[in-house]
């Protein structure tokens, strides 16, 4: 089979496969729209090795923006902002421990092509309890002049409050690894709706302006570019494709047509304008005085951090000391892990959508928030200084190259691992300068912004309750934060624990807001309908039709959900499966049916086009 054509003539799958296709669950098969809700191959598929590498290493290059864009925050919060090396291990930790995550989610969890990484719903607790007066960063750490990044005074200032993160992150973890296998998040979801999500994920983007705003006002020519080219990139040239030469036992040398823009616009526009900083610094266009406005966007301030990394360092837990707890830092942790699971589930049954899987049942959405919980719980003993999450615009790559199966994730996991290994390559990310990674937080930020808001479409907001509810918790996530930062003093309660808890929640926006959207959502009256709690439930319910059997994506592997099958009081446990076949919700499925469907397997290599940028 040859690569479907669209109305142009040209190539409407970015990777244009021979072989048999599944077809999306819940489509109408319809001449052009049939031929778009093809997949290659289904969530249980194994494609060619080939293939798994290079659509893993799309799937990295795809999350590697929102995952080296935390460690590069944190590090304003942990005194590291001048000491490239540290930032370097950071990075390479993150890689490693995300790798491990995505292997553990995809073989025990819930089992779907989904990548794990590192998350943005804690980094705004994380920046507020770093924020706190006694963890503020020493005045001479803000000196580049004065900082001696192998002094032990040093060391311990960035270490000490790494510690205390690690530790919080780690008991904070542990709540969502007891909501998963408890299966108590079935409760949660019942009293949580549109209202409280939009403004809870809405302030997580903008509670982060100041760090957009801070990187990008280096040099506001080069992060306007780099804004500019993502734009360029993923938005007016998305359905742009480029020609590349591809060839096949059958057509020899040829050309084929792959949608890089829409793929690696981030990637892309990061790189293009870091290559022109390089051409600005080399030509001493960018002054060479750090007083100088314009300096920090200079390719060669750390330039040696390249050379000092070594070529392999192996991460490990506890490699920043004994972690430490603070009751402040597990309270806002947990704010965090509760966005992060309301998120999670929502990713599941895209992703499910995606990769021609049926509807994930309860046990898998149980088993994959316990996983995320004990991924949460492995970053924090490594020491990222954040936890781990789902990625939705992973989930999105999977539509767009109709490739749903499990084994790709898997090696972009092993891809991850490989790269956290390597020492040289954490350190090339750090060199990326100031300006560059402002103009890639205008955007990304704007985009979580977006994305929480999106969530009110579920609800009637021609509604006056549900206008004054959302917006006055969006507007008192922005305020009251804001003020206390401003006051730090003003919390008194008598108790310092108190005092720091107090501290931490209300300089948290996303805590702020997802408090009073969620307290008020459930206290003033109001319909199902109009809260939209409804339209969210039919969001994520499927047809009963499935592509695959449900057994066959969601029980375990290796056996093990024979043997748990074998033991009647074992299938009562909330994460394991069920000892016969059922459907979610109660929806029979049709045996008939999935005999007689076009099998998702491949008797022989298909012969593949393949098209890579980096």
């Amino acid at each position: 089979m040859t690569p479907e054509k669209d109305s142009n003539g040209l190539d409407t799958y970015t990777f244009g496969l021979e072989g048999r296709f599944c077809d999306l669950p819940n489509t109408k098969n319809e001449g052009m729209e049939e031929d778009n809700n093809k997949l290659a191959y289904c969530v249980t598929d194994v494609p060619p090795w080939y293939l798994c590498i290079v659509l893993g290493i799309q799937h990295c290059l795809t999350a590697f923006g929102g995952i080296i864009a935390i460690p590069l925050i944190l590090s304003k919060g942990l005194c590291l902002q001048f000491d490239g090396l540290t930032q370097s291990h950071l990075i390479s930790t993150i890689f490693f421990v995300s790798g491990i995550c995505t292997l553990l989610q995809v073989t025990f969890g819930i089992r779907l092509p989904i990548l794990q990484g590192g998350t943005f719903t804690l980094l705004a607790p994380s920046m507020a309890m770093l924020s706190m007066p006694e963890w503020t960063c020493p005045a001479w750490t803000q000196n580049a002049s004065l900082v001696n990044t192998s002094s032990t005074d040093f060391i311990e200032v960035w270490q000490s409050r790494m510690r205390t993160l690690q530790g919080s992150i780690m008991v904070g973890s542990l709540f969502q690894v007891f909501v998963g296998f408890s299966g108590f998040i079935g409760l949660f979801m019942r009293f949580i709706g549109p209202l409280t999500i939009a403004p809870t994920i809405a302030l997580i983007g903008l509670s982060l302006f100041d760090s957009a705003g801070t990187s990008a006002g280096n040099h506001w020519g080069i992060s306007s570019m780099t804004t500019a080219l993502i734009i360029l990139f993923s938005q007016y040239l998305r359905h742009i494709p480029v020609p590349f030469p591809t060839y096949s036992k059958e057509k020899k040398l040829y050309t084929s047509h792959v949608y890089v823009f829409q793929i690696l616009p981030v990637l892309l526009g990061i790189t293009l304008s870091w290559l022109i900083c390089y051409i600005l610094t080399v030509s001493n266009v960018l002054p060479a005085e750090p007083d100088q406005y314009g300096y920090l966007a200079r390719t060669d301030l750390k330039g040696d951090v390249v050379s000092q990394a070594p070529w392999f360092s192996f991460p490990y837990p506890g490699q920043w000391g004994m972690p430490t707890v603070s009751l402040a830092g597990v309270v806002g942790i947990l704010a965090g892990v509760i966005s992060s699971m309301i998120e999670s589930v929502g990713d599941y049954h895209a992703c499910a959508r995606l990769s021609g899987a049926p509807p994930p049942p309860k046990h898998a959405i149980n088993r994959g928030i316990g996983i995320e919980g004990l991924g949460c719980l492995l970053a924090g003993a490594w020491g990222t200084g954040n936890g781990t999450t789902s990625y939705s615009e992973n989930v999105g790559a999977l539509g767009i190259t109709k490739v749903g199966s499990r084994m790709v994730i898997v090696a972009s996991g092993v891809l991850m691992i490989v790269m956290g290994v390597f020492g040289k390559v954490g350190a090339i990310f750090t060199t990326i300068p100031s300006p560059v990674v402002g103009g890639m937080f205008m955007v990304m930020f704007g985009v979580i912004s977006a994305a929480g808001v999106s969530n009110l479409q579920y609800a009637d907001m021609n509604s006056s309750r549900n206008i004054f509810i959302f917006g006055f918790s969006m507007f008192s996530g922005l305020v009251i934060p804001n003020w206390i930062l401003k006051n730090p003093t003003a919390i008194s309660t008598g108790v310092a624990e108190v005092d720091q808890v107090l501290q931490v929640l209300l300089t948290t926006s996303m805590f702020v807001g997802g408090f009073f959207g969620f307290i008020l959502d459930n206290t003033i009256p109001g319909s199902n309908h109009e809260r939209g709690i409804l339209a969210w439930n039919k969001a994520h319910e499927d047809d009963c039709s499935n592509t695959l059997e449900s057994e066959e994506v969601y029980n375990l592997p290796f056996g093990i959900s024979s043997y748990l099958s074998s033991s009647s009081w074992l299938r009562y446990i909330p994460f394991c499966p069920p000892g016969e076949s059922s459907s979610l919700d109660g929806c029979t499925a049709d045996t008939n049916a999935l005999e007689t469907m076009q099998p998702c397997g491949h008797p022989e290599p298909p012969q593949i086009i393949i098209g890579v940028a980096m």
